[in-house]
């Protein structure tokens, strides 16, 4: 009798050892936030997962909230250190709580497994578990060096497309897994653009290693449509969107909503017609039209390899994109190329941001005397339409003002939002794929806009700051103009002489709303312009 047992024990043991599913559904318990501890009785999608786990190397999973991809992961990794030897299991994740997480799951199923199952260990704790076969499993927080120097069979990167810095994290982890380590990377999707993105779409382009699953909130088979609308009114559509729909594009801080993003590049966005420069980089859409009025706006580079000048050419009336660039020329070759530019485009207004180096390309454009140069004043109180917005040249020597356009707390704030409601109600003509693509990476973070890590927002800048300055400076200056010829108007009319004189834009179009016209929406609140009139 005691012979028969110790066979169907060493029968037991082997499946276990053959087949994680069978070792997982028969023996592992699970700690469910509603039911409290029950058996690991796996869905079909879970174990499709498992098998492809055993199969696949390197997997990427796409996945909803709370489809218990996380505690699978965990019992995987008990498999695989509780039946190999010398198997090493590391876990990063977005914190040092979310990391022990998993390792607390590992434990409450090896805790749960009958005694012939189990073997010695040698370390357990919250954060590792060391068995004495010389396999473990250790969780460690998100940081640039984890996973350097340690010989992994398996790495977890749970919650991947939050975690900081973890292209640097893949890129240290590369070396120890190329010894045929595993991988299983796993998260909610986080907007488009981070790693966790870039290596989705890699790996469904076939050009990285990666076994791609998506794992939709409707293969869970308790959930329904009734479900999926609850979780609208507990977490907000937006939030709800990216913890259940598994979709880049509905998901993430981007600025500008991503379905906006892609409509531009199905609907508008085209290769230019020419290529100019010694970079190539000069983009043209748009000859000039000498009938036409443009605004030419640059951003320049700090210097370094990682930064690029930007510039964008648009026509002011209907604000379509013209051209753009995007290069590394230096600060004095940027200013002789911005007045070559403007000046093609009927000696458009230039506008240059002036913050650090910008200065260095402001004094090559003041020494050359280019004539429709924008200047605004120290204080930020009001911008000179008078002297600067035509084509005389401004009053240098007036101290009150500075030339170029200064990017501070108050302004930036201002001129995103302004970008944000011309993209968001396409009133703007964008063809560049290159500036579409920034502005999918240009994200809220820590209550500030900008640039994802390791992407640049040179274009979006440049772009930002045209779309403001249009809506406002020269806005004001169509309103005072049309303000004097309705006082010519009203004094001809008087004099029996009833004649219509107008200018400006037409009502409704961009920049002259029915609203008042120096009230500006910045989020929820409104931003009082009348700061810029002096």
């Amino acid at each position: 009798m005691a012979t028969d047992f110790k066979k169907v024990i060493k029968r037991e043991y082997l499946k276990c050892v053959e087949d994680p599913v069978y070792f997982m559904r028969k023996y592992c318990t699970i700690q469910h936030p509603q039911r409290g501890k029950m058996k690991f009785d796996l869905y079909p999608f879970q174990e499709d997962c498992l098998k492809q786990f055993h199969k696949d190397r390197y997997n990427i999973i796409l996945k909803s909230r709370q489809l218990g991809i996380s505690t699978l992961s965990a019992g995987y990794s008990l498999w695989m250190i509780l039946f190999h030897a010398d198997k090493n299991v590391l876990v990063i994740a977005t914190g040092k709580d979310t990391a022990k997480n998993l390792v607390t799951k590992v434990r409450v199923m090896f805790d749960g497994l009958p005694q012939w199952l189990r073997t010695g260990t040698e370390e357990i704790n919250k954060l590792s578990i060391r068995f004495t076969n010389g396999s473990q499993i250790k969780a460690i927080a998100s940081n640039e060096s984890a996973g350097r120097s340690e010989a992994l069979s398996l790495l977890i990167l749970d919650e991947a497309a939050f975690i900081e810095k973890v292209d640097e994290i893949w890129t240290a982890a590369q070396q120890t897994l190329a010894t045929g380590g595993d991988c299983i990377v796993l998260s909610t999707p986080n907007g488009v653009g981070n790693w966790f993105h870039q290596q989705w779409v890699g790996a469904e382009d076939g050009t990285n290693e990666f076994n791609t699953i998506r794992l939709h909130w409707s293969m869970h088979p308790e959930r329904d449509q009734e479900w999926r609308d609850e979780q609208d009114k507990i977490l907000g559509p937006s939030k709800a969107s990216q913890e259940c729909d598994t979709d880049f594009l509905t998901s993430g801080e981007s600025v500008v909503d991503p379905k906006i993003l892609q409509w531009y590049k199905e609907n508008m966005v085209k290769a230019p017609v020419l290529e100019e420069g010694i970079d190539r980089n000069l983009w043209i859409w748009e000859q000039p039209d000498y009938t036409k009025g443009y605004i030419v706006v640059g951003d320049v580079a700090r210097g370094d390899a990682s930064d690029y000048s930007a510039c964008q050419v648009f026509e002011i009336e209907d604000m379509k994109q013209c051209a753009e660039y995007k290069g590394q020329l230096g600060t004095t070759e940027y200013g002789h190329f911005l007045i070559d530019l403007a000046t093609k485009y009927n000696d458009a207004l230039l506008v240059v941001e002036n913050n650090n180096v910008g200065w260095a390309t402001l004094q090559t454009i003041i020494d050359r005397g280019y004539k429709n140069l924008f200047y605004q004043s120290k204080d930020l109180k009001y911008v000179d339409t008078e002297n600067q917005l035509n084509t005389n040249r401004y009053r240098a020597e007036d101290r009150s003002m500075v030339a170029g356009f200064t990017t501070t707390i108050k302004t930036k704030p201002l001129i995103i939002a302004k970008m944000e409601e011309y993209t968001r109600e396409k009133l703007v003509k964008l063809y560049s794929n290159r500036l579409v693509d920034e502005l999918f990476v240009y994200i809220y973070h820590n209550s500030k806009t900008e640039a994802m890590q390791g992407y640049n927002d040179d274009l979006v800048m440049s772009y930002s700051i045209a779309l403001w300055i249009r809506d406002t400076a020269l806005r004001i200056q169509k309103d005072r103009t049309n303000t004097q010829w309705t006082m010519m108007n009203s004094m001809l009319e008087n004099n029996g002489k009833k004649e219509e004189l107008s200018v400006g834009f037409q009502k409704g179009k961009p920049g002259h709303p029915d609203k008042n016209p120096f009230e500006m929406d910045v989020g929820k609140d409104k931003e009082d312009l009348t700061w810029l009139l002096g």
